[in-house]
């Protein structure tokens, strides 16, 4: 062994293997209050940038899934709105057919008039009411109720991350109150003219409430999809960046012990050099 007051070699190794300790001990304490094993660009330079991606895409698959149900709200007021219609025009139909029959009186008449015409009504109420956060796709966006020709109310949402979009069909439900109430039934000859009418109609409403239907069943389709996505994509992320906390926990307690006996080995490699003063005792 080589004495020297200006080279302390064993004091240099310990003085390294205690800062080794020092920086273990703060990893590990990080990984600990963090639940983190990447945290940042310097643990894992290339897990980091993954992970990050993949917490990119878990932000914007939550925004769709959040536009998603915004829409399914839409759809389903729509659905509400279009089979409440629907009902309607089931009463309508048989005030119709009653006003039809030759055999009323002209008191009988004017009563099943007033009957139609408050169920019509009813249709445009029902209609009007059958919006969700500002959006009603059962009538034109522009002029409703009346007979012009119009543009429907189409919605397209965000159905996917490569720009994909579903769209809820824009209805013309307005048109069938319109030429509805643009009939009578005061007459039974007026009556059969609005039963031609209303049958045409009728279809209208089935043919509308078939798209609705199929329109919302897209969007939960899309969702439950776009959920699993979500969760495997977090998962995913999880076993990227997230800490083994038991393992964590471990060498913790290991780096806490090496780093206090890295502490004794440095203070003995220090005091080393006082063994040379005894030579000159």
């Amino acid at each position: 062994m080589t004495f020297s007051i200006r080279t302390n070699a064993e004091s240099l190794t310990a003085l390294r293997n205690f800062e080794r300790a020092g920086n273990d001990v703060a990893r590990s304490g990080r990984e600990v209050s963090t639940g983190l094993k990447v945290q940042g660009a310097t643990d894992d330079a290339s897990n980091f940038a993954i992970a990050q991606g993949i917490r990119g895409d878990v932000k914007a698959i939550s925004a769709i899934i959040q536009g998603l149900n915004s829409a399914k709200g839409i759809a389903r007021v729509a659905v509400a709105g279009a089979t409440a219609v629907s009902n309607i025009m089931i009463d309508i139909r048989q005030k119709i057919t009653e006003g039809a029959n030759e055999g009323n009186t002209a008191e009988q008449q004017a009563i099943l008039q007033a009957n139609y015409a408050e169920l019509v009504q009813q249709m445009r109420q029902i209609m009007e009411n059958s919006e969700f956060n500002g959006v009603n796709i059962l009538i034109e966006v522009a002029i409703p109720f009346n007979l012009a020709v119009g543009t429907v109310n189409d919605v397209d949402v965000l159905a996917n991350l490569e720009g994909g979009t579903i769209r809820l069909d824009g209805q013309r439900l307005d048109l069938s109150y319109a030429l509805l109430n643009g009939e009578d039934i005061s007459t039974p000859a007026n009556a059969l003219q609005a039963l031609t009418v209303f049958e045409q109609e009728e279809q209208r409403v089935s043919t509308a409430l078939g798209s609705l239907g199929a329109n919302l069943r897209a969007l939960e389709l899309q969702t439950k999809q776009l959920s699993a996505t979500l969760d495997a994509s977090e998962e995913g992320l999880g076993n990227i960046v997230d800490a083994d906390m038991a393992r964590a926990s471990a060498d913790q307690t290991s780096a806490e012990v090496r780093s206090q006996l890295s502490a004794q080995t440095l203070g003995i490699a220090n005091r080393a050099p006082e063994i040379i003063l005894s030579l000159f005792q």
